[in-house]
């Protein structure tokens, strides 16, 4: 069987290296992409020691422009086609709209909605029409739900989720297996794993480890499920979520709301 080559975005920690290290796992040689000085060439090194694969690794910026067609531009140089791309590469935050300048706003609507359309671009004009190719697209839960102080990153996943179900349709019976990876919270950095464990009940049960969820969420694109809710309290608050009247769902945000204004 042929070894797949995958290309993975923000590569260097939380969700994105664990994606490196499952695919890793599975046999799949690696295109590593994140920023300089974010110890990508380590995270390289550590998977060639480890695992039987081949990592190359691109320390670019995804905002700038020029950094899209430089990935497949080295990739074509070195005769690679990739047959597997995860678009997860974002920028979060947890604030007040007022509270970011322009510039925060200009660089995670590129990051998180232009990058991944033009790099899908990308990928499918050199993809080998002959084998089965993989897109696996980062949304997450804040996509579907209202969640103040998430309101343009909400909008970003909401982008990505229209994206992604719209080209879903698009790709039907071709070669090209593509899936949406909805996630709900995931411990990725240390602030956030100090700010989840002082959650309690549901909220707590909605949170992963992002090794759990890249394990999870490989096997559903292999398998070419169209989207994946990783955690079986996640699905079901989407369920609940397409059941409740609208009326309903507004007062549960606002009472949300107040919450967070007298904290």
């Amino acid at each position: 069987m042929q070894q797949l080559t995958a290309i993975v975005t923000g590569a260097s920690e939380g969700l994105g290296k664990s994606f490196a290290i499952e695919l890793a796992g599975r046999n799949m040689n690696l295109m590593l992409v994140a920023l300089p000085a974010s110890g990508l060439p380590e995270l390289a090194s550590f998977i060639r020691k480890n695992f039987a694969v081949t990592v190359y690794h691109l320390e670019i910026d995804l905002t700038h422009t020029e950094s899209y067609t430089e990935i497949f531009a080295w990739l074509k140089e070195q005769r690679i086609t990739a047959h597997l791309l995860i678009n997860n590469a974002g920028l979060g935050n947890w604030s007040w709209f007022e509270d970011k300048n322009i510039a925060f706003y200009k660089m995670q609507i590129e990051l998180n909605v232009i990058t991944p359309v033009l790099l899908t671009r990308l990928f499918l004009a050199q993809a080998d029409a002959s084998v089965t190719s993989y897109i696996l697209n980062v949304g997450s839960l804040g996509g579907l739900f209202l969640v103040p102080k998430k309101q343009v990153y909400g909008a970003t996943k909401s982008f990505i989720r229209y994206f992604t179900k719209c080209l879903q349709l698009e790709l039907y019976g071709s070669n090209v297996k593509l899936s949406l990876l909805s996630p709900g919270g995931i411990n990725t950095k240390p602030e956030l794993l100090v700010m989840n464990n002082t959650l309690k009940g549901i909220s707590k049960a909605t949170i992963l480890e992002p090794e759990q969820v890249a394990r999870i969420a490989i096997d559903g694109l292999l398998k070419g499920k169209k989207e994946i809710i990783p955690g079986a309290v996640n699905r079901f608050l989407v369920l609940l979520n397409s059941l409740l009247p609208a009326y309903i769902k507004d007062n549960i945000i606002k009472r949300r709301l107040n919450t967070i204004l007298v904290s």
